[in-house]
């Protein structure tokens, strides 16, 4: 049996879980959710770390016990104390904590308030109005959980799309060492770079023959076979994710890439084209009555369409086409084309490396500056910084600084949004700095007039720079609160701000949707990894193909510049 990382974080989280339901020692709890994100984060598999024998104990949060734990999850699937600890936590409380909006303070309050122990009794409760008499809830609580459940029953699950990319590219390799194989390709909405993945749609050009198709269902994560033929095979890994299998011959490439990427609305309007033009577009080729026109490549089937390619982000039937037609595609913005980082911590605060390994991480990737944005004393959870330690670390900036060549560390903050709109530290203070990143980290529930003109209150301080993960949403665990995007991003752009664009796969806030809304207004977007540690620097990759998907170009991104345009862009916001 295969164990990834993933699946090892998500016992650590559903521990971390479980002792905070059961009202456990916090650190306890906190040292799990360290090392569930530090495995989430690793570029290798931890499964093969232990057998080439590297010490676990050396990756940040892991001690001993840990390591322990992790070698046995890896043997058995589990570990003796998950175990007895989901002995201890009924079963159907752990489905209470897959609700967005729940987590395991609520999840406790529910328990011990109204007796709730499963989703049924939660749905009944909040039908009966019982949820919203509980403090720390509210009305507005209690309707975010009844539409949350609902949606929960009506949609099929989903993984986040960087839990299901170690599993595609395993699968990609695997089938790559076929012989008889030429190109192997995630298709679906995988490669359109959507936020989450329902499954894997893997292409693979290959002679005719079942050789393909028996070396796939053969692939050692293999749980369950749901289908077996000579071109089209689907399975479900132990993890629980089904990935789709379809081989085609070499001249068909094209058209089958174009269709299994979709999305259908883009499909729809492509087989609308051909047919304008007396053609045929199916998944084997484009065809003028049984002659085939294209379908060896993508590109030959747009052309013959009268369009240029389209990348696969942009396939939403959002307008592609149209552009497309009048030579309107945006040129979008490429990993390659990001100059620096706008928002890192460090161990200052609730990050895992210190201030000189987060530099010369940032440094390796080739990064011409790198902001440290350590959290704000409100954030007493993660140990933020008061007046007096943030002027020591802008200090030991200023020391690292003159050491460093080919990079420069930026003095920032990530500075709460406090509810009446202020920032938790001093003017005097935040006016040293070279950027401030405000972030709203409380009171998520505020009405949508009230938290919009919270955050364009904060806009308003002069020394305001980057707002991060502007909806505050966490994918799958927390909405986003309710706020006028529109309003807050025609406010930054009068104020010469910005917003962000995190890259944090379980965020990657702001949405598609947002991007694009922000470049039509001329708003310039940061795209940020809120780097804990030096293995966060990776996530840049999913910033930038949500930033892809937003229809951003190099000049939407404000971390594209040089450093002397960036401090030229910073500084009207720092003077106000």
């Amino acid at each position: 049996m295969t164990v990834h990382n993933a699946e090892v974080a998500t016992a650590f989280e559903e521990m971390a879980d479980l002792l905070e339901i059961e009202g456990a020692n916090p650190f306890r709890v906190r040292a799990y959710r360290f090392a569930a994100r530090t495995l989430r984060d690793l570029p290798d598999e931890v499964g093969e770390m232990v057998a080439t024998g590297h010490d676990l104990t050396s990756l940040p949060g892991i001690g001993d016990d840990l390591a322990g734990k992790i070698k046995e999850i890896l043997a058995t699937g589990t570990s003796a104390a998950l175990e007895a600890q989901r002995k201890k936590v009924p079963a159907t409380l752990t489905e209470l904590l897959r609700i967005p909006g729940l987590g395991p303070k609520r999840v406790k309050t529910l328990t011990q308030e109204l007796k709730i122990r499963s989703p049924s009794e939660l749905q009944k409760a909040a039908q009966e109005g019982r949820v919203r008499t509980l403090a720390g809830f509210g009305g507005k609580t209690e309707q975010h959980i009844l539409k949350a459940l609902a949606a929960r029953l009506a949609e099929a699950p989903r993984v986040k799309r960087a839990v299901a990319t170690p599993y595609a590219e395993a699968l990609v390799a695997y089938l790559e060492q076929a012989s008889n194989v030429s190109r192997v390709i995630v298709a679906g909405s995988y490669r359109r770079g959507l936020e989450t993945i329902g499954d894997l749609d893997i292409l693979v050009t290959a002679p005719a023959g079942r050789t393909v198709a028996d070396r796939f269902v053969a692939y050692r994560e293999v749980r369950d076979v749901l289908a077996h033929g000579e071109t089209k095979a689907s399975v479900r890994l132990q993890s629980g994710l089904q990935v789709d299998l379809r081989v085609v011959p070499q001249e068909s490439y094209g058209a089958a890439l174009l269709y299994f990427t979709g999305n259908k609305a883009h499909n729809v309007v492509l087989r609308q084209l051909a047919q304008q033009r007396g053609m045929k577009l199916n998944e084997y080729g484009l065809f003028r009555g049984d002659k085939p026109v294209a379908g060896e490549t993508e590109e030959s089937v747009y052309a013959a369409l009268g369009l240029p390619w389209i990348p696969p982000e942009l396939r939403e039937g959002r307008g592609e086409i149209e552009a497309a037609k009048a030579g309107r595609l945006p040129h979008l913005v490429d990993l390659q084309d990001l100059k620096g980082d706008l928002h890192a911590h460090t161990r200052a605060t609730d990050g895992r490396h210190s201030l000189s390994e987060m530099a010369e991480a940032a440094r390796l990737r080739g990064w011409r500056y790198f902001a440290i944005t350590d959290h704000s004393r409100r954030l007493t959870m993660a140990k933020g910084l008061d007046s007096a330690r943030l002027l020591q670390q802008m200090d030991d900036i200023d020391r690292l600084n003159a050491t460093l060549s080919g990079i420069t560390i930026l003095k920032g903050i990530e500075v709460d949004i406090l509810e009446d709109g202020s920032l938790d530290l001093p003017d005097e203070v935040l006016g040293r700095l070279d950027l401030v990143v405000g972030a709203v980290h409380s009171r998520f529930n505020l009405s949508q007039r009230t938290q919009t003109e919270r955050i364009m209150k904060a806009m308003d301080h002069p020394h305001f720079s980057i707002l991060a993960h502007p909806s505050g949403r966490l994918i799958g665990r927390r909405e986003p609160y309710d706020v006028d995007m529109l309003r807050i991003i025609r406010k930054a752009r009068e104020r010469r701000c910005f917003l962000e664009v995190n890259a944090q796969p379980e965020r990657l806030d702001l949405t598609d949707i947002h991007c694009r809304m922000a470049k039509e207004e001329g708003l310039l977007l940061a795209v940020n990894t809120d780097a804990h540690s030096r293995l966060d620097l990776e996530h840049a990759r999913f910033g930038i193909g949500q930033a892809r998907r937003g229809w951003l170009e190099k000049a939407d991104v404000l971390n594209t510049r040089s450093y002397a345009e960036l401090r030229k862009l910073l500084k009207p916001t720092m003077e106000g």
